[in-house]
């Protein structure tokens, strides 16, 4: 894994996680979470990607305000539309003959059925439950204010992992291909779903290979 001079990053959360995303936190001791950016539409903050049958597939959290300048973390939900059911529909389907799916779904599916108000809350809990179960221990905090030029000694992570880029390789993520449950070609960079339910306990481990040297 990279050497960096900086033990801290601030990045944007997200919801359920790419690779990407956790490659570049494991190289950091201290994670700060932007909790006053404004809300960035067709971002990764409100969308993940996951494998279905042969596919990508794109899950995304519906927001009320979407269109206005809101601080992400005042950002709320939109519980008008079915979402909490769909998405975890379609993450069973997706994974439900996964190896680990049975030892890490209530977990997650406990998420899901809390409905938070507030979008950061969600996605914060996803965070931190992906980092449990990798047996991934960080200090975490947030922002107290929005600052355009961070200080000496901390790296800015903000809006560098999104869906619009391609990933081959970059400055955190290698990828390194595992068994998925669908298609003949590794597909990189999905959700950390995939990896914690097709690979389980070697998810940790797969994650620091695909550290970009």
């Amino acid at each position: 894994m990279k050497t960096l001079e900086k033990q801290t990053v601030v990045i944007d959360l997200q919801y359920l996680p790419c690779l990407e995303f956790f490659n570049c936190i494991l190289h950091f001791d201290e994670i700060i979470l932007e909790s006053n950016e404004n809300y960035h539409k067709q971002s990764y903050r409100n969308r993940c990607h996951i494998l279905g049958a042969n596919k990508q597939e794109m899950l995304i959290i519906p927001v009320l305000d979407g269109n206005k300048k809101t601080l992400i973390k005042d950002v709320k939900i939109d519980y008008s539309q079915r979402w909490t059911i769909n998405h975890w529909r379609t993450i069973r389907a997706a994974y439900g003959k996964s190896p680990f799916f049975e030892f890490y779904s209530d977990y997650f599916q406990n998420i899901f059925e809390k409905k938070n108000v507030f979008l950061w809350d969600t996605n914060y809990e996803f965070l931190t439950i992906c980092l449990k179960l990798m047996r991934v221990n960080k200090t975490i905090r947030q922002t107290e204010i929005y600052q355009k030029e961070l200080d000496l000694g901390i790296f800015d992570a903000r809006n560098t992992i999104n869906p619009k880029k391609l990933i081959e390789r970059d400055f955190f993520y290698n990828p390194v291909p595992y068994q998925q449950n669908f298609g003949n070609e590794f597909v990189p960079n999905l959700s950390i779903l995939d990896l914690l339910f097709c690979r389980g306990n070697q998810a940790l481990e797969i994650l620091k290979k695909s550290a970009s040297n």
